[in-house]
C-alpha cells in the first residue's frame, strides 16, 4: 500500500513543541531492539517542518539508531525489532500496509560516509530518479539537484566523469543531491561531516542550513558545535546501566545549550562525561 499523505495527528504534542505546530515526523514510545539486545526505549521526538533538528549523544547511545527507524532503515539488518509508533502525516510508517520503499523515497538519508555510486555524476542524479518513475527533463532534473546542493557549477563541464574522483565533500554533496532528486520531504543525514575536512564541512553546513527552506533536516552529529552551529533543535540521548539509550532532553537548540533543564545534559555539553 502507498503511503496515504495527510494531516499528523495533534492529539499527542510533544512537549518540547507548541501544540499549533504540525510536525514533519514523531514518535511515540519507539523502542528498537537488536536481537536480544535493548537499544533504545520510549523515545518521544516531535521533529518540526523546516527545521534542522540534531540529536546528539555519547556513543553508543542509539543517535544513529532513533535516526533509522525514522525511513525503516534498521529493519534492513537482522534479527531488528520496532515497536511504538513513527507518524508521518498522521500514519505510522510500521504499519503492515505501509510501503517501506515509499517510506525511504520520501524521507531521504545521507550516510556519515560518501557513497556515492560508482557511474557518472550525471547517471548518479538520473539513476535514482529513473527508478522511481520520474518522467520528465531528466537534464533539468539532474541540473536543478546539483543547483540545490551547491554543486552545479563544480561539475557542470564534469557531468560524464565518474563520481568516485570528486573529492570527498564533494561526493557528499553529490549524495544529498542523489537523495534531492527524488523529492523527498525529510532529508536525514548521518553525521554527513564527520569524514571531511573543516572547509568541505563549512560547505555542509551552509548547505543544510539553505535546504531547511524546502526540506525538513534531521542530524545526528557527534560535534556538539556543529550542532549549536546549524540546528534549531537539538535532542539529547544517554544510556542507562543496561546500556540501552534513552531521551533526556529536548528542546530549542539555544536554551538546551546555554540553560539546559537536566543536570547531565550540562555536564555532557561542559564535558564532565561522555
Amino acid at each position: 500500500m502507498q503511503l496515504t499523505i495527510k494531516h499528523a495527528d495533534q492529539g499527542h504534542p510533544a512537549a518540547a513543541e507548541p501544540a499549533s505546530s504540525e510536525p514533519a515526523i514523531q514518535t511515540r514510545r519507539l523502542n528498537i531492539h537488536y536481537g536480544g539486545f535493548h537499544a533504545v526505549k520510549d523515545i518521544d521526538l516531535s521533529f518540526r517542518k523546516n527545521r534542522i533538528t540534531a540529536i546528539i549523544g555519547p556513543s553508543g547511545c542509539g543517535k544513529s539508531t532513533v535516526l533509522r527507524s525514522l525511513n525503516r532503515m534498521n529493519e534492513l539488518l537482522p534479527g531488528t525489532a520496532t515497536s511504538g509508533e513513527v507518524l508521518y502525516h498522521g500514519r505510522n510508517i510500521y504499519d503492515p500496509k505501509v510501503d517501506p520503499v515509499e517510506v525511504r523515497r520520501r524521507i531521504g538519508m545521507v550516510f556519515q560516509k560518501p557513497n556515492p555510486f560508482p557511474k557518472s555524476i550525471y547517471e548518479n542524479i538520473a539513476w535514482g530518479a529513473r527508478i522511481n518513475g520520474f518522467h520528465g527533463d531528466m537534464d533539468e532534473l539532474v541540473e536543478g539537484s546539483l543547483r540545490a546542493a551547491a554543486l552545479w557549477d563544480e561539475v557542470r563541464d564534469k557531468l560524464s566523469q565518474n563520481a568516485l574522483r570528486l573529492s570527498g565533500g564533494q561526493q557528499q554533496r553529490l549524495c544529498i543531491a542523489r537523495s534531492i532528486a527524488i523529492e523527498p520531504d525529510i532529508i536525514l543525514m548521518d553525521e554527513p561531516a564527520s569524514a571531511l575536512d573543516p572547509i568541505a564541512t563549512l560547505k555542509i553546513e551552509e548547505l543544510m542550513t539553505e535546504l531547511a527552506r524546502k526540506y525538513t533536516i534531521i542530524i545526528v552529529t557527534h560535534n556538539m558545535q556543529q550542532a549549536s552551529r546549524i540546528s534549531d533543535l537539538t535532542a539529547f540521548l544517554m544510556v542507562d546501566e543496561g546500556r540501552t539509550g534513552f531521551l533526556v532532553e529536548f528542546a530549542p537548540t539555544e536554551e538546551l545549550f546555554v540553560k539546559p533543564r537536566d543536570k547531565r545534559t550540562e555536564d555532557y555539553i561542559s564535558g564532565r562525561f561522555g
